[in-house]
């Protein structure tokens, strides 16, 4: 495996030195961008509980916490390397009792049933697997007319996936209509696509 693939492969558990490198990076650029553009597309209760699946580098919990300044955000990550991150990007939040940041994953979601108001997931569900089943599981936790936010850096049709599934094990990059096939079979209603006009941006979102 060449350096550029050994860097790369960490985007789906990011470990050691790579991994370390990885989720800095998840915390600015264009990712940082991309995040605010999404969240741009929905509007979120200044009390609402958030889950936030897959919290990589803790940017994102920390743009979640400023748009709900009297509600909460879990962040949850199978690579303890984000965990680590993530806990020291938000650790005042932590410390008044605003956030978690927690080690686990996609598919089997430690958490009681109608427990968050929305569940955001950035850039992550092209490794879950089992998709649907996965997606069942964030359908649990929401609650009744809660909202699941998807956002992926690329479509499934901008011509680039191939490349980076090839480079990164365990990928599967989504189309828009993939997503709503499953997420209309875990159950979720009122699913809503949006893509940027320039860029292969995805944003998917649906109610329970």
């Amino acid at each position: 495996m060449g350096l550029f693939s050994k860097i790369f492969s960490n985007a789906r558990k990011p470990e050691g030195f790579f991994g370390r490198m990885m989720v800095n990076g998840m915390n600015g650029g264009g990712h940082a961008k991309m995040a605010e553009w999404g969240l741009a597309e929905v509007v979120i209760s200044e009390e609402a509980n958030i889950l936030d699946i897959g919290c990589g580098g803790g940017g994102n919990i920390a743009r979640l916490l400023k748009r709900c300044p009297k509600g909460t955000v879990t962040g949850i990550d199978f690579s303890p390397v984000s965990v680590k991150k993530s806990t020291e990007v938000n650790t005042e939040a932590i410390a008044t009792g605003r956030c978690k940041v927690l080690e686990g994953n996609a598919a089997t979601l430690p958490f009681d049933d109608e427990s968050f108001d929305l569940v955001t997931a950035f850039e992550t569900v092209y490794f879950w697997p089992e998709i649907e089943k996965c997606f069942a599981g964030v359908r649990r936790t929401l609650k009744e007319g809660g909202q699941f936010l998807i956002i992926n850096e690329d479509d499934g049709l901008s011509g680039n996936n191939e490349k980076w599934e090839k480079m990164i094990e365990g990928m599967h990059t989504y189309t828009p209509d993939e997503l709503r096939h499953h997420l209309s079979a875990a159950g979720f209603h009122n699913i809503i696509v949006r893509r940027d006009k320039e860029r292969p941006w995805l944003c998917v979102s649906a109610n329970k």
